[in-house]
């Protein structure tokens, strides 16, 4: 498993964890698709365990790479689904790289009472440096509903996002996927565990329960058609 690539070994997880479908799926855009991810999937320990491992490590490896600081305060998750994606990340970077940061999360309606404030957790202050996280992005509704109840909050720098899986496909009213409007537009980096062409190679070359191929040539070809048709 070492040998593995990251990409490869993040889409056996997905896999494993019933996250990750291949076949025909109608999605809320009404757009067919080849694949089907539900990352409501990752619904007990060992998966959200495993998950904050895959974030964590992509965040060190961006962080060697110069594509993220290595002082980074906090991990933001936006509610609700952010939140435990926040959390084990926040862990794993710890017992596993020996990072000690912070994580925080917003609240959908303000508390007037005990602790009260927008934000759970670690307690933004100006000039701190953020990263968020979130899991699949179709059109980077959460990113921009959250930046500014940031922004409005506290003068921090918000230095990047970590999803789990980048679609990379046009939005609806744009050739850029979303992850690339959302770059475009706020001036930070936005990195996947993996991307679906990543998924679909690494998928290539494995095998179901029954030793055959686990992508048959049907859904090879249908997936290269559902990327040049929606594919940014």
């Amino acid at each position: 498993m070492e040998h593995q690539s990251l990409d490869e070994r993040f889409t056996s997880f997905l896999l494993d964890s019933q996250v990750l479908k291949f076949g025909d799926f109608t999605l809320k855009s009404g757009r067919q698709s080849p694949y089907f991810i539900n990352a409501g999937a990752f619904d007990n320990g060992a998966k959200i365990a495993t998950l904050g491992d895959f974030y964590a490590e992509k965040i060190t490896e961006a962080m060697a790479s110069g594509k993220l600081p290595k002082d980074i305060d906090t991990v933001f998750g936006p509610a609700y689904k952010g939140i435990p994606l926040a959390v084990s990340t926040a862990m794993a970077l710890y017992s596993r790289h020996d990072l000690s940061v912070g994580y925080t999360f917003d609240r959908k309606e303000k508390k007037d009472h005990g602790d009260g404030g927008m934000f759970v957790g670690t307690q933004l202050r100006d000039g701190m440096k953020v990263l968020l996280v979130d899991d699949v992005m179709t059109a980077g509704t959460a990113v921009r509903e959250v930046l500014p109840k940031l922004k409005e909050a506290v003068d921090v720098q918000v230095v990047g996002l970590v999803l789990s899986v980048d679609r990379m496909e046009k939005t609806k009213d744009s050739d850029m996927s979303a992850v690339q409007s959302v770059e475009k537009e706020f001036g930070f980096p936005v990195l996947a565990i993996a991307n679906v062409r990543e998924i679909f190679a690494a998928a290539a070359n494995l095998e179901d329960g029954e030793g055959k191929p686990l992508l048959n040539d049907e859904i090879i070809a249908r997936a290269e058609e559902y990327m040049s048709q929606y594919g940014a």
